[in-house]
């Protein structure tokens, strides 16, 4: 079988990684792949948003199967465009990706189906959002309505940081078209928590869960990110809260989906904060997260391909998801500046090192090779990960590979994966 895999950071990297386990034994290209994927896959230099490129090349290279990685992607309309070319593709329809692309139009869904969700108010004027702030509350969350790579959301403590966060998005353009519109919502209390599953449109499949730490600095601390790590599985969320989440917020969801027209078949990806009142949705993605699928697909025994192919053709009942019960822990390290301006082209070393530590995977985001020299090409650089007996065996392996890595300006943060050891499961 001949694999596309769209997109080129350390998602795609841990997607490329799992799927050339398969016992069928893919041959897997990449576009436009990483320094990483290179040992894996075939890349090519395609934007992962150039769906008319990326049609022809699939084309020529007699491609069965696409996994789409990235959400611009899916935003772009890949899925319907290669489906309307009898072409198979994993992944979402445009429409279905509003859920991510939109979040005034997921909110509104989730208002009208009663979805579990903060309360919010959408504004299109600098004016009407400065007012509301003004007299509202504090905290809030400023989210900016469209596509921002995971950091268009700023927790605001006081009006005059809901200000700056709302300026930031409508007048300075800080997250381009994104920001035409903002969502100020209610602020939520809680512990956060990540839980992806698996639909084929009538059935539901949870992956494992997992806890991210979107935050750049130590302790929660700084502007948000993309994700500066994550473990799986997250011990906070009980077999109950699992059983809760599929019942009050992925089975309405696909239902939702299905009686607006818009039929979702891929992989709901739904931000959670675990309330007094129980689970609410703070954010749903229309693909797998990143860094969260670093370590699932470390600890997913079953075959990603299988799967894929029962979403695809509606089988997923059939389907049978098995799970390393050793968690997995990934420390992503990023370049110096980010989430803000960094600086590319730095060489890394010590990979090799660092992937010889027992239990770890290097997996590569923002990389590109140089001759025999791997340099940094992104503002999240590598994702470190490892499986251990233990969450705080895993964490030390990923961190004594991470301490063989070297760049100038590396940062990472150093308390990836505390929260595990420190909270019993409930």
């Amino acid at each position: 079988m001949r694999i596309l895999i769209v997109g080129g950071g350390g998602r795609e990297h841990a997607l490329a990684w799992k799927l050339s386990q398969s016992p069928r034994r893919p041959q897997l290209w990449c576009a436009p792949g990483n320094a990483g994927i290179a040992s894996l896959a075939t890349c090519a230099e395609i934007a992962a948003d150039n769906v008319p490129v990326l049609l022809e090349f699939a084309r020529k290279q007699n491609i069965d199967l696409v996994v789409v990685g990235p959400e611009a992607a899916l935003a772009a309309g890949i899925v319907d465009a290669f489906q309307e070319r009898g072409m198979r593709i994993f992944g979402p329809t445009r429409e279905a990706a509003e859920l991510e692309s939109s979040k005034s139009w997921c909110k509104n869904l989730f208002r009208k189906h009663n979805i579990p969700s903060a309360g919010f108010r959408a504004f299109d004027r600098f004016d009407d959002a400065a007012r509301y702030v003004e007299r509202t509350p504090h905290p809030v969350v400023v989210k900016a309505d469209g596509i921002a790579a995971g950091k268009g959301v700023t927790v605001c403590r006081t009006p005059v940081e809901s200000m700056a966060a709302i300026g930031a998005a409508m007048k300075d353009r800080v997250f381009g078209k994104a920001g035409d519109r903002v969502l100020i919502e209610e602020f939520l209390a809680g512990e956060e928590v990540s839980v992806l599953a698996l639909t084929d449109g009538q059935t539901i499949a949870m992956l494992d869960s997992a806890q991210d730490h979107k935050r750049i600095n130590d302790g929660d601390e700084g502007p948000n990110t993309g994700g500066m790590g994550a473990y799986s599985p997250a011990p906070v969320f009980s077999e109950e809260l699992a059983a809760r989440t599929a019942r009050e917020v992925f089975v309405p969801i696909v239902h939702a989906m299905r009686e607006e027209r818009r039929p979702y078949k891929g992989v709901l990806y739904a931000g959670l904060m675990l309330t007094r009142s129980g689970p609410k949705v703070l954010e749903i993605n229309a693909r797998f997260g990143d860094p969260e699928t670093q370590p699932l697909m470390m600890r997913l025994r079953t075959d990603l391909l299988d799967l894929i192919d029962a979403v695809i053709d509606g089988k997923l009942s059939k389907a049978d998801l098995e799970w390393d019960p050793d968690p997995a822990v990934c420390v992503v390290a990023a370049s110096g500046g980010y989430p803000g301006e960094i600086k590319k082209g730095l060489e890394i070393r010590g990979l090799e090192d660092a992937g010889r530590v027992p239990g770890v995977q290097v997996f590569h985001a923002g990389t590109v090779l140089k001759g025999e020299r791997i340099l940094t090409a992104g503002g999240r650089v590598l994702g470190v990960t490892a499986k251990g007996a233990t969450h705080s065996a895993a964490r030390d392996a990923a961190y004594r590979a991470m301490s063989a890595i070297q760049f100038d300006g590396i940062h990472y943060r150093r308390d990836i994966g505390l929260r595990a050891i420190r909270s019993p499961a409930v």
